[in-house]
């Protein structure tokens, strides 16, 4: 039977269940059935939202690129954004992948007033003279450490990533470590994602 997990990864937590380096894994945090895997990943250094089912169809609909999913992250960065930086990732900027120059699709992107966020463990390091702000992104597509790199790319190094939103499902109401159960129905509707 079909199994579906809505989780707030941690920060510094592999999204897998088998440790590597003595790094913790999903397998710290969540409870699951053994054949339950992470739809997609998140970098080690960034949290949020992940999905955790053992469905293979919803696994290849979700990382097709052909069906590019809307994908909200919330990214607290250096420095205070500018409005020419905002049009900037709005229009698409040019990234390294894997040694080749990408131009990234355009995208939403937006200055977000002082998010409700989570504390982070361990925090982000402060310093006083330099400011920071947050944006936030919504991309259709997830080249690898691409929002990492989008921010740099204007002048603005990320400090902490969250993914908020994968279409109609969010982290809202979870903290990090905690998960929710969603029915097939709930999930594929959130998801926009037509049963084969």
């Amino acid at each position: 039977m079909n199994t579906y997990y809505v989780v707030y990864k941690p920060f510094n937590v592999l999204s897998q269940f088998s440790s590597e380096a003595g790094k913790q894994t999903l397998k710290d945090f969540f409870d699951v059935p053994l054949d339950v895997y992470s739809v997609g990943r998140l970098d080690y250094d960034s949290e949020g939202l992940l999905i955790l089912t053992n469905d293979k169809f919803l696994n290849k609909q979700l990382l097709s690129p052909a069906l590019s999913h809307e994908r909200e992250y919330w990214i607290q960065v250096e420095g205070l954004v500018t409005n020419e930086a905002i049009q900037q990732l709005q229009n698409g900027v040019t990234i390294n992948i894997d040694g080749k120059l990408y131009t990234t699709k355009p995208c939403i992107a937006k200055i977000l007033a002082d998010p409700f966020v989570p504390p982070r463990n361990p925090p982000i390091r402060y310093r006083k003279n330099i400011p920071d702000s947050w944006l936030m992104l919504v991309l259709t597509e997830g080249k690898n450490r691409q929002v990492r790199k989008m921010t740099a790319s204007v002048g603005f190094p990320t400090l902490r990533l969250i993914r908020y939103r994968i279409e109609k499902i969010t982290i809202e109401r979870l903290q990090p470590g905690e998960m929710k159960i969603l029915s097939q129905g709930e999930m594929y509707n959130l998801l926009k994602i037509t049963k084969q």
